[in-house]
């Protein structure tokens, strides 16, 4: 044996590795004292100097062994406790965290405009016909806000020349020829308030600078520039140097088209960043200055060409179409100048409020083209009626840590185009939250079609209960897949098929116990376990955890008899879903499963779970 051999033998030292708490630690610390020092210390008792010195090596390790372990724990979304690393992976997964997001509805504007004669004709004054601006304010009975998010031109016509308001006939001159007409519009309307707020800017460069704004829950920002007058662009990230915007056709076919998408570059841009913890909103903007901006904002195709100096050969080659889309500076800091931000806050479940809750304008935007009379405007402006025919729906209250944890996984799983079912799931519940946001959505196979895609989605009112979505927030998600859908493939949005029940169960109860406290615990166990909140769409209820959470109810002897029963229609001044559903035929192996694209919703916990001690 060679003699470096042996002195690598002589020097080596027995370690462990798997050593986690102060006990463990102190322990392999004094066997490695006791091993290779005997020589130096001999006590190491508790109150020794070696002791000591055992305690707080042993110390120190425990404390390092702790951090590394968190630290390695917070790496993880299912095992992070820390909200600041919960949501930084969110957004790192491309999650947008938001706060509560608006309700939108559709409401029906209503103005009575003067008769005027054309030809052999009448029909309502051209010089009557009002333009509702998109800024008008709409209050509620519920004490929420409302704003049009369109301009209503009542004057718009088809192309046959017919009006595309609903026109009726309201007074009567003594000849029978129309007095006057009630002309309406239904224009889409947003909840939450408008609200603007000005900042600052020193003169001291500082990249990446933020602003925060004020108000919880801002679910859109409407605009925002410089004193200059400069506009600053949102993008989903600050590698985005271009935008698209949408400008006025002013061609032949203007009628079916009313705006042409355009592509503008946008080195003043920004990224919206919320708190989960606070509800605030922080604005982000890049690190370039503008006076050295750099100019190839989009670059020159020929100075990334080969210099193919001489060579009449050369090899395959590749060049990343995106590199012509690529910027140095991340878009222009802000400074020496007032930032203005016009943004829209508010949301919640409260905003989904029912038909018939829009009470009246709060402020009214309305410019006539055809300049009529001062009187004639006032008395069209002073006759307008408001109302919504059909339900809010799509506000929802904010993700909770846990919500924004579930979603991590499948967000990063999904690339920038729909492929699979998770990436369209992703795409959906992470569709900005101005355009509305679904409850539930399930995804299922077509069988007629290959290449489509079945897609049922549910929304909640302000109470909590389960409705249908609707046409509004259907659309927004047609726009918002075509975006990242594969060309050959297709979506069919469906309602969920909404399905009501109530739960009858009997139970044996133990002499020694309230009979009525023990029912009344079972009942609010159930009630717990069927939110609809921990049901999903095409999710079965499971009779096996029905019965094990009432059995488990202290008092409770034995489950005598329990089974789901199906609510239909209208029940005592109580409204069900339409959705009549056998529960008994679509039991399978203690399961009972929901209709193709439905969903189970106890809707009355107070009424629909009924159960009687024998």
């Amino acid at each position: 044996m060679s003699e470096d051999t042996k002195n690598s033998l002589r020097t080596a030292r027995n370690r462990s590795f798997l050593n986690k708490d102060f006990v463990d630690f102190r322990s392999q610390l004094l066997d490695y004292a006791r091993t290779y020092f005997p020589d130096r210390i001999q006590d190491f008792s508790e109150a020794s100097l070696g002791g000591l010195f055992l305690d707080l090596a042993a110390y120190v390790g425990d404390v390092s062994s702790f951090y590394l372990d968190h630290q390695f724990r917070e790496l993880d979304p299912a095992t992070a406790v820390e909200r600041d690393n919960i949501e930084r992976m969110a957004r790192n997964a491309g999650i947008k965290v938001t706060g509560a997001s608006p309700a939108s509805t559709s409401v029906v504007f209503t103005v009575k405009v003067n008769s005027q004669q054309a030809g052999v004709k009448f029909q309502p004054s051209e010089f009557d016909l009002p333009i509702i601006k998109k800024t008008t304010t709409l209050s509620t009975d519920a004490g929420v806000t409302f704003e049009l998010t369109e301009d209503l031109d009542f004057s718009e016509r088809d192309e046959n020349n017919e009006l595309l308001a609903d026109v009726i006939v309201n007074e009567v001159n003594t000849d029978g020829t129309p007095r006057n007409y009630f002309v309406s519009r239904t224009g889409v309307c947003t909840s939450g308030d408008r609200v603007t707020e000005s900042f600052d800017i020193a003169d001291d460069y500082v990249p990446f600078r933020t602003v925060t704004l004020s108000n919880i829950d801002v679910s859109e920002i409407l605009d925002l520039r410089d004193a200059d007058g400069n506009i600053y662009y949102e993008v989903d990230s600050l590698t985005q140097d271009t935008v698209f915007s949408a400008i006025e056709n002013l061609e032949k076919d203007n009628k079916i088209v009313k705006n042409k998408i355009a592509l503008r570059s946008a080195p003043r841009r920004f990224i919206r960043e919320s708190s989960t913890g606070t509800g605030l909103t922080t604005l982000r903007f890049g690190s370039g200055q503008a006076g050295t901006l750099d100019g190839d904002l989009i670059p020159d195709p020929s100075e990334l060409a080969l210099p193919l100096y001489g060579k009449k050969v050369f090899s395959t080659f590749t060049i990343d179409p995106n590199s012509l889309l690529k910027t140095k500076t991340l878009g222009i800091s802000p400074r020496n100048t007032t930032l203005t931000v016009q943004y829209r806050s508010g949301g919640g479940l409260n905003h989904n409020i029912s038909a018939g809750s829009v009470s009246g304008v709060s402020e009214l935007v309305a410019t006539f083209p055809n300049s009529p009379t001062v009187a004639d405007a006032t008395a069209v402006k002073a006759s307008l009626t408001v109302a919504n025919p059909s339900p809010a729906s799509g506000g929802e209250n904010a993700l909770s840590i846990e919500q924004l944890r579930g979603l991590i996984g499948s967000a990063r799983n999904a690339q920038n185009r729909i492929v699979t079912k998770q990436d369209l799931l992703a795409r959906i519940y992470t569709m900005p939250s101005e355009f509305g946001r679904v409850f539930r959505v399930g995804v299922a196979d077509n069988p007629r079609n290959p290449l489509a895609t079945t897609m049922y989605v549910v929304n909640r009112n302000s109470s909590g209960n389960l409705i249908l979505s609707p046409d509004a927030l259907k659309k927004n998600l047609v726009s918002y897949l075509n975006e990242f859908r594969l060309i050959s493939d297709a979506v069919d949005i469906l309602d969920a098929r909404i399905v009501n029940y109530g739960i009858n169960f009997q139970i044996a109860v133990d002499p020694s116990f309230n009979p009525s406290a023990v029912l009344n615990a079972c009942i609010t166990k159930l009630a717990q376990y069927t939110r609809v909140e921990n049901f999903q769409i095409g999710e079965p209820l499971r009779l096996s955890d029905l019965t094990n959470i009432v059995y488990n109810t202290p008092g409770v002897l034995s489950v005598v008899d329990l089974k789901p029963v199906s609510l239909v229609g209208s029940q005592n001044n109580r409204q069900y879903s339409p959705v009549a559903h056998n529960m008994k035929v679509n039991t399978v192996k203690g399961m009972v499963f929901p209709p193709d694209g439905g969903i189970f919703e106890l809707k009355f916990s107070e009424f629909d779970i009924k159960g009687a001690v024998v």
